[in-house]
This record gives structure tokens, sequence and C-alpha cells, in this order.
């Protein structure tokens, strides 16, 4: 009797024992428990939250902001100064170029002034000579000139070269022609061939109306070379196609500038400027007159001189008085 009692009162002190453990545990064992109950133990309640909304600038809010960004053209007519400068012109010879406006000079004023650089730093004479053309681009509403590519036969080259011209036609008749004519290669579809095989290189490629069609394969190879209609590459006329690009000078409008070269300082006043005003108005012939002058800044410069703005008004205002003489 005595041994159950005994045997009792021990089972109920281990079991005392054993929940104050258990409770001590729970208490200080944080996030990781180890009771010794066999029980499994409730998970602990967790909070959830939704992952923040990721808000896409819109492209129209985007385009606004670069509108407004845009700094607007400050008109200066009927001011005393411009606007950010010390006056209209220098009382002086010796003055700081950045607190006055840049001078433009007639083309003619320019070109002396060129070849009076050269003089005076004694550089080569047969040196290049650049024109800079910033060109409008804008049309009615929101519209816009396309950038193009350009060919022009200038009165005086100064390439010594010939360019080698592809011609592309089936016909055996201009195939004649074109041969006579000085084309460097004459061809078919064997020519579309040979040239997507690396074969034949040539500087300009003219093509006749039929042969369109077939020479789609080329498109990717010969990109901008490849024959359009508005850079007088397609046409039926290959004497004159091959006249203009054998000879021809060629310029491209990227973004809203044309940087082409227009001769060489050894080449006399009147030369350089020939071929300055061809090039200013096969330009201006990309848009209507009626927007107004399509050229915003003429530079002129050469290899080794500083960069002189120029009038390029009087240049296009000129070719009336040439057609009828």
């Amino acid at each position: 009797m005595l041994v159950g009692v005994m045997t009792q009162s021990m089972s109920d002190i281990v079991s005392t024992i054993l929940a104050g453990g258990q409770r001590h545990l729970l208490v200080a064992g944080g996030p990781t428990y180890r009771s010794v109950s066999p029980v499994a133990l409730r998970h602990l309640p967790v909070r959830t939250y939704a992952a923040a909304k990721i808000f896409k600038k819109d492209k129209k809010d985007e385009k606004e902001k670069e509108e407004k960004r845009e700094r607007k053209p400050i008109d200066n007519t009927g001011r005393h100064k411009p606007y950010g400068l010390t006056a209209w012109a220098p009382v002086d010879d010796v003055y700081v170029t950045r607190f006055y406006p840049k001078p433009v000079y007639e083309t003619a004023v320019a070109v002396d002034m060129l070849k009076g650089f050269q003089t005076l730093d004694y550089t080569t004479t047969d040196q290049p000579v650049y024109i800079n053309l910033k060109l409008d681009m804008k049309l009615e509403k929101k519209k816009k000139v396309d950038p193009f590519v350009s060919t022009v036969h200038l009165p005086h080259p100064f390439k010594t070269e010939v360019n080698k011209v592809a011609v592309f036609t089936e016909n055996p008749d201009q195939v004649k022609v074109a041969q006579e004519n000085g084309a460097a290669f004459v061809g078919g579809a064997d020519l579309v061939q040979k040239i997507l095989d690396d074969e034949v290189d040539a500087d300009f490629y003219v093509a006749v109306p039929d042969m369109i069609s077939k020479l789609l394969p080329l498109k990717n190879k010969l990109r901008k070379k490849f024959p359009k209609n508005k850079r007088g590459s397609v046409g039926v006329d290959i004497p004159k196609m091959l006249e203009l690009f054998k000879t021809g000078h060629e310029y491209a409008v990227e973004k809203d500038a044309v940087i082409t070269r227009v001769g060489t300082l050894d080449m006399s006043k009147e030369q350089l400027i020939a071929n300055m005003q061809t090039v200013v108005e096969d330009v201006c012939s990309h848009r209507p007159a009626s927007f107004g002058h399509f050229v915003e800044r003429a530079i002129v410069t050469s290899q080794s001189s500083e960069a002189l703005l120029f009038k390029s008004e009087e240049l296009v205002q000129k070719t009336p008085m040439n057609k009828d003489a």
C-alpha cells in the first residue's frame, strides 16, 4: 500500500516537472520549439502584405515633359542687345567673342577669309573645304521631312577618280548602251549573284524599272546604295544616269544636318561658290519653298581654319538669274 502511494506521488512529481519545463521552453525558446511533449504545437499566426504595385510612366506624360523642357528660341527683334550678350557688335578689334553674337558673312567674304587664314597659317593649299548646313525639317502640323540622300553634279569637280557604277538590265540593247557609256558592271540575275558573293563592289548602282523586283535579295546587302526613284538611280535613260553617278557628288542628311565637301582651297573663289550654290539649291529642293528657307544655319570651313557662318539665302536667290542667263 505504501509502495503504491509512493509510486503515484512520484509520477505526479515527474509530470509536474515536465509540464513546467514545457512552459519554460515555450516562453524562452523563441521561434524554435524543442518541447518534449508529443503533442503537435500550433502554428503561430503570420501576417502577409500585398506587394506594392509598380506604376509605369505613360509615354504620353514623358513626351509632354520633354516638350516642356525644350527651350523656346528667344526673339531678339527690336532689342538693344541680344539676350545674354553684351552688344550686337564689338566697338574694338580686340574683344571676347563669347560676349557677342557670331558674325554672319556673305558667301564671297567667307571664302576669301578662308583663303586668308591659309596664307597666315602657312598650311597646304589643297586642303578640303566643307559646308555644314543645319536644316529646319518641320512641315505642316507635326510632320517632318524624312532624312534623304542625294547626288548632284558639281560644276567644278574636285575628285580625280571616276566612280564605279553598276547597271542592272537584261535588255541586250541597254547592255550595249551601258557598256559604251562607261559602266563598270552590267548584268541581270548573274550580276545580283556576284554581288551577293562579294565578287563585285561598285560605288553606285542603277537599274531599269523592270529589274527592281529581281533586286530584292540585294536590299539588305546594298542598303543606302539600293536603286531608288527618289535618288534618280532608277530609270530608262541609262546614259544620263551614268553621267550623273560617274562624276556625281553624294551627300546625306543625318538627323537635321548636312556635312559635305565642296572643293579644295586651291580652287578659285568663283568655283567654290558655284559648288556651294549647287549643293544648297539641291538641299532646298527637298522642301516646299512656302515653308520658308530650309537652311537654318550655314557654316563653311577648311581643314585647318575656324568655322565661319555665311548667308545661304543669297545662294538660293541667285537661281532665277542663272536660269534666265
